[in-house]
């Protein structure tokens, strides 16, 4: 969780996010290529997978902001990429798939620091929530749209990371953050 403080609404919106963000990426600390990919629960959801569709999501604002509309991905071929978005390609490797995380979600925080809360908006259709139509709505509902999306994710992969060695959230933030043990968390390290 972010430390509290007097921020912007936009910053505590961005601290919040980076918050999920970091999450998501510490729960790839000092995995191998294989472990990246595997898919301990019943879902097919790996840490790879995760990290790929938090790519897709951040880029998703990114092309938004480059085109000044949200673009609706409800042809085949959207739904495509989406569903794709869920998975790490064979041609891909986790070291890769992390940069262009990394190099994602600071134009993406960028994105949201700079972004009028109160401007109007378009939620495009989510026919899986029975929403078919587009929906006028402000910069603000998008924005904390993304705090849940991205806090969805960062839960799902902390189950799978505790289901692939154990490791939990606080104790690989404290290990990529260098951080040393204390009465609450000792740093993650690899078992053995």
């Amino acid at each position: 969780m972010p430390a509290p403080g007097v921020h912007t609404e936009n910053e505590d919106v961005a601290l919040f996010l980076g918050a999920q963000i970091g999450a998501i990426r510490n729960a790839a600390y000092g995995l191998t290529e294989a472990q990246a990919r595997e898919t301990p629960c019943r879902s097919t959801l790996s840490i790879g997978g995760l990290i790929t569709h938090a790519i897709y999501v951040m880029e998703g604002r990114l092309r938004r902001d480059a085109e000044g509309t949200r673009t609706t991905e409800l042809t085949p071929e959207g739904f495509a990429r989406f569903a794709g978005s869920f998975a790490l390609a064979e041609d891909d490797t986790l070291e890769a798939a992390l940069q262009r995380f990394d190099a994602a979600a600071e134009a993406y925080l960028a994105s949201v620091r700079s972004a009028d809360p109160d401007a109007t908006s378009i939620e495009p259709p989510a026919p899986w929530d029975g929403v078919l139509e587009d929906t006028p709505t402000k910069e603000r509902f998008y924005l904390l749209h993304h705090i849940e999306e991205l806090a969805r994710h960062a839960g799902h992969a902390d189950i799978i990371r505790e289901q692939i060695d154990g490791a939990d959230g606080a104790s690989l933030a404290a290990a990529s953050e260098g951080r040393p043990a204390n009465d609450f968390v000792k740093p993650w390290s690899p078992p053995g």
